[in-house]
């Protein structure tokens, strides 16, 4: 049976982005550049996009396109005889499963959170003892264990507002050598890169999925640059929510 195809190249370029993008960039990306020295840390995460996550991006929507396979017969079509490249598939199969652990009760949280905004659990003049209580009574009950780019950019907007924005945005992009000395380069380095790879969903096979419904008519460097430009501007504008 041939394999299905998306119709327009808009149609594959969100469903790809709608994959890369996630917690990895609204909660993550945040939250690590706030612990590696604010603007140095964006603009080695920049770098290691464009210097590997947009090659290995293109690598995997080739192996998805030219297999037109799942993971695992994915390699398995394309390997030469008796290789053991198909193994690899296996593993971003577990791959899969292990991320979707980490995913489904953070993303309870922030659908808990939301409500809570929205009905008054979170009133003004809470001290940090109470905040941080609100959480723990959420992780206790299991009811509650179990949204949006025009939201962000309405909630970036309102925040670029707020009094002291400046010195938030002055954090989050302007490189702050002193920091970078106490926290030692090497391990700003290594989180650049892992969130770089974990933020475009790479090394699960994810997007060789995604390839194989791709049609030949795509340019893979092309798409993947796309891809890579939405999924950084909802991280990018993340910080700018957060920071101010």
């Amino acid at each position: 049976m041939e394999r299905e195809n998306f119709k327009s190249k808009l149609g594959f370029i969100l469903v790809s982005a709608g994959c890369a993008i996630g917690i990895g960039n609204v909660w993550r990306f945040p939250y690590v550049t706030g612990q590696n020295g604010g603007g140095i840390f964006v603009l080695l995460y920049l770098l290691f996009l464009v210097i590997m996550g947009i090659p290995v991006l293109t690598m995997e929507l080739a192996i998805g396109r030219a297999s037109k396979k799942s993971a695992v017969l994915a390699y398995k079509k394309l390997e030469k005889p008796k290789s053991k490249w198909h193994i690899h598939g296996w593993f971003c199969i577990l791959g899969c499963y292990l991320l979707m652990m980490y995913y489904t009760p953070v993303s309870g949280w922030m659908l808990s959170y939301f409500f809570k905004f929205a009905t008054g659990t979170f009133e003004s003049g809470m001290t940090a003892e109470q905040v941080g209580n609100v959480f723990s009574n959420l992780m206790s009950n299991p009811v509650e264990m179990i949204i949006l780019l025009a939201l962000i950019i309405i909630l970036a907007i309102n925040s670029l507002t707020l009094s002291g924005a400046a010195e938030g945005i002055k954090f989050y992009l302007v490189p702050d050598l002193e920091k970078v000395q106490s926290i030692g380069i090497g391990h700003i380095i290594t989180s650049a890169m892992s969130q770089a790879f974990f933020t475009l969903s790479l090394g699960i096979a994810s997007m060789e999925i995604l390839g194989s419904y791709m049609t030949r008519e795509k340019t893979l460097p092309s798409e993947s640059i796309k891809i890579c430009i939405l999924d950084t501007f909802v991280a990018i504008t993340a910080g700018l929510i957060i920071f101010p």
